[in-house]
């Protein structure tokens, strides 16, 4: 184990009041691409950019194109969650991490066993119907073609949060509060580049900030730890 991992672990048994932020790097070794690297899915090629199909206005006016795309490059339903899901899943039931706050839409840190879990762009697993807002979980969409229409013949829309739209407020409101009141802020899997998520880091008042990224983040500068390396490698060696 190196330094910084041992750094870590020794942050973690020090504090039961540990906040994880994270973004599609922590998912990358369920075997979902993140969007920004190469070969991640802004960088595919399609009629629209992906950007643009993952619009309110896009899935509004093309519907059937949008879930085309939606289908082919947003859905995993076979990912597991990985050691990094694992392992903070571990922490919490060990009371020391009090929330995972999460850019990803996938469900993995839910299905890993975590219970407080903010998800800020919502998730994939949930569905609802735009009419009458019956919910669906994710085989709806999967085992249907076309457009999935709900019993009452309203479109189902994923529980995601689409461009143009607005985060939840209430998700919003109870991960700021749970930044600011942290002791411990880990922030893992992501560029700190989608706002107004990143921005959230602001909040938070603490001094152990712990980045755990493969390249450099805007953020760094603040950063009291920084590992460069397997975010699944680093939490499950510093939480067991």
């Amino acid at each position: 184990m190196n330094a910084d991992i041992t750094k870590l672990r020794n942050i973690l048994q020090a504090s039961d009041n540990i906040v994880f932020f994270g973004g599609a790097g922590v998912s990358t070794e369920s075997g979902i691409p993140d969007f920004r690297s190469e070969g991640g899915l802004y960088n595919s090629t399609y009629e629209h950019p992906p950007e643009t199909i993952l619009s309110r206005t896009f899935f509004m006016k093309h519907t059937d194109e949008f879930y085309r795309f939606y289908r082919d490059k947003m859905l995993y339903p076979d990912a597991a969650p990985n050691d990094a899901h694992k392992a903070l899943a571990q922490l919490e039931k060990a009371g020391k991490l009090k929330a995972v706050i999460t850019q990803n839409v996938d469900g993995l840190h839910t299905q890993a066993g975590s219970k407080n879990v903010l998800e800020l762009h919502g998730s994939a697993l949930r569905n609802i119907c735009m009419t009458c807002k019956e919910c669906y979980p994710l085989d709806i969409i999967i085992q249907t073609q076309g457009v999935p229409l709900c019993s009452c013949g309203g479109i189902i829309k994923p529980d995601v949060v689409l461009y143009e739209e607005g985060l939840c407020p209430t998700v919003m409101s109870k991960a700021t509060t749970t930044i600011y009141d942290a002791d411990v802020l880990i922030v893992g899997g992501t560029s700190l580049n989608v706002y107004p998520a990143a921005g959230m880091i602001d909040y938070y008042r603490g001094n152990k900030l712990v980045l755990i990224n493969k390249s450099a983040t805007v953020y760094d500068r603040h950063a009291d730890l920084i590992i460069r390396d397997s975010i699944g490698k680093v939490l499950s060696e510093a939480v067991l």
